[in-house]
């Protein structure tokens, strides 16, 4: 009598389906987005030049431009893209925050202090005069992605201290963040008034963001890095489903908070780290990602953290599109072109979804 009617098996199924369809969705927009940007260019290739050539039949040239610049530059920006959305989702779960990401938070900041500290005081990084298609070389990058995974790792204890306060809101830590953000910013400079003319322009060509500069190298570290971290993020898809209802509701399931929030906040800043090592700080894409697909999936860690990663892919790889075709032959910087088109976004659905965040 005006009970509304237990959920069937049935219509669970058709649930899990919806979810399942929308994952391929994304994946299939991704996979057009990719085919797309492998066509795009000044030398002008044509989608069956470019299948030909990835099947073999192509000329020294097409495998010389599709190989060596446009597959890499592709590459980077789906694993890049796909890092931050990670790092983002998980961070807004830990942290009960809707607005965290690493570049809200200072972490992103933090890790470019630690990436300027190495490339100008342990020589980390030089400037290539002769080739202004690869003006920066990361010479050690293991160190950099060390000393970039420790900055942002400064700033992921402050926060999570933060976080352990009692009383403290998301706006209070979104302000903590922009004062973390400010004094690595700070720091930065510094660091670049004591040095070289050439150490300073390659610090600050490298702040720019570029998805053209990682090589294979560089890309296999971020993809594995990656990779492992999205195994960790889906192992615990659960614990972060029962996390989403308060740490006193996961612990009374049996979930250990404390160690999945650091252990979890300790993957968000590294795989962040090492984005902003290899390619600069990119501002957004953690931000946007989650919540683009969190009104289509809701907050089920299991569709969420997957959906995210393709979000995360699918905008880096259209905002380095539009770098490219603004000014053709001449590319922006990407970390510039995705602060632009990302803030109206962002406060487009924070005003029509203020339901969703």
């Amino acid at each position: 009598m005006g009970h509304k009617p237990m959920e069937t098996p049935e219509s669970y199924d058709l649930f899990l389906r919806r979810k399942y369809l929308l994952l391929l969705a994304l994946l299939a927009i991704l996979a057009a987005a990719v085919l797309f940007a492998l066509t795009t260019g000044s030398s002008g290739m044509s989608l069956g030049q470019v299948v030909g050539t990835l099947l073999g039949r192509g000329t020294e040239q097409q495998e010389a431009i599709l190989f060596r610049v446009r597959l890499p530059r592709t590459a980077t920006a789906v694993v890049v893209g796909a890092a931050l959305a990670l790092s983002g989702c998980v961070m807004q779960n830990v942290l009960h925050n809707p607005l965290a990401s690493a570049s809200t938070l200072g972490v992103s900041q933090g890790a470019s202090f630690g990436a300027a500290l190495a490339i100008i005081v342990l020589d980390a990084g030089v400037q290539n005069a002769a080739n202004a298609g690869t003006a920066i070389t990361i010479s050690s990058p293991g160190t950099v992605t060390l000393c970039a995974f420790a900055g942002g790792l400064a700033t992921t204890a402050v926060i999570l201290g933060l976080a352990r306060l009692r009383g403290v809101s998301p706006a209070t830590m979104i302000l903590s963040g922009v004062a973390l953000s400010s004094m690595f910013t700070g720091g930065t400079t510094l660091v670049q008034y004591f040095a070289a003319d050439v150490q300073v322009a390659t610090v600050v060509y490298w702040t720019f963001g570029d998805l053209g500069r990682p090589g294979w190298r560089e890309i296999g570290m971020i993809a594995v890095v990656t990779a492992a971290a999205l195994v960790f993020f889906l192992w615990n898809r659960w614990n972060y489903n029962a996390l989403e209802s308060g740490g006193a509701t996961a612990k009374s399931l049996g979930v250990n908070v404390d160690l999945l929030s650091y252990a979890s906040m300790a993957v968000c800043t590294l795989i962040a780290a090492m984005s902003v090592a290899f390619v600069g700080v990119i501002s957004f894409i953690g931000l946007i990602a989650p919540h683009m697909v969190r009104r289509f999936t809701g907050s089920d860690y299991r569709f969420l953290i997957p959906g995210s990663a393709l979000c995360g892919a699918i905008l880096l790889l259209l905002g380095d599109l539009v770098s490219k075709s603004i000014l053709s032959p001449i590319v922006l910087p990407i970390g510039a072109i995705t602060s632009f088109l990302g803030a109206p976004v962002f406060l487009y659905m924070l005003f029509r979804g203020r339901d969703h965040l």
